[in-house]
């Protein structure tokens, strides 16, 4: 009888042991799983760029949206300037400091007391004299402003058209008739740390003060444009382009 409750208590031994073994085999392998993910389940955060690694931006609209356009209305009539990089320098996000930069600008007149295609003499005619424009710099390091893009002159005479209408006020710029335009304007180098430059245009008009009336009123129109420009030591490279190109 004892011999036969021995072998019993042997067998169960060697089924213990397997099961020993497998369960040491589990908590072993749950183990290295821990290990290669630090026993945590949830994935590691990604590392952020710092603000210090990242452009300092200039906020523009030419900038952000490859052009700019802004509508100013003055007694029903609306001036329109509108400015877009040529294709010398299209991509504004390669506009560094250093580097000569190129952009095209037009200005023109609306009457908003007519419609689009009302004819020519139910609108208001309105001339332009001078257009200038002046230009300052923003410096990530509070630097001097700098001016790397003046114009003051006669519209006339440097408008697109060699044979613009007009008078003694200007050229007409009432649209469909007269618009003025001016393209491959250059913007030159400036220092190392410019992050933005601030155009002033300002256009001396005369307006009509009503369609056929013959009777005008001088009026300033005045616009500001931001453009942003990004740090690098490389230079902005300006692609050759035919002269009759925008």
């Amino acid at each position: 009888m004892s011999s036969t409750t021995r072998r019993p208590r042997r067998r169960s031994r060697l089924l213990v042991l397997p099961a020993v073994l497998l369960l040491s085999a589990v908590l072993s392998s749950c183990s290295v799983v821990e290990d290669l993910t630090n026993g945590n389940d949830q994935p590691e955060p990604t590392a952020t760029p710092t603000t210090s690694a990242t452009t300092e931006y200039y906020d523009s609209q030419f900038t952000r949206d490859g052009t700019f356009q802004s509508h100013i209305d003055v007694a029903g009539l609306d001036f329109v300037y509108t400015l877009y990089p040529t294709k010398s320098t299209p991509r504004t996000n390669e506009w560094y400091p250093l580097g000569n930069k190129y952009f095209s600008f037009t200005f023109q007149a609306y009457d908003l007391n007519q419609d689009l295609r009302a004819p020519f003499n139910t609108k208001r005619k309105v001339f332009l004299g001078r257009i200038q424009v002046t230009s300052t710099t923003t410096r990530s390091d509070g630097g001097p402003s700098e001016s790397p893009y003046t114009l003051d002159a006669d519209a006339r005479t440097i408008t697109l058209d060699p044979e613009p209408l007009g008078n003694s006020y200007g050229m007409l710029i009432t649209s469909p008739k007269g618009s003025f335009e001016l393209r491959n304007q250059q913007i030159n180098p400036t220092d190392p740390a410019t992050i933005g430059i601030d155009l002033t245009f300002t256009a001396t008009v005369q307006m009509e003060s009503s369609a056929g009336s013959n009777r005008y009123v001088e009026q300033t129109i005045t616009q500001k444009v931001p453009i942003a420009i990004f740090a690098s030591d490389e230079a902005t490279v300006a692609q050759e382009i035919p002269i009759n190109a925008n």
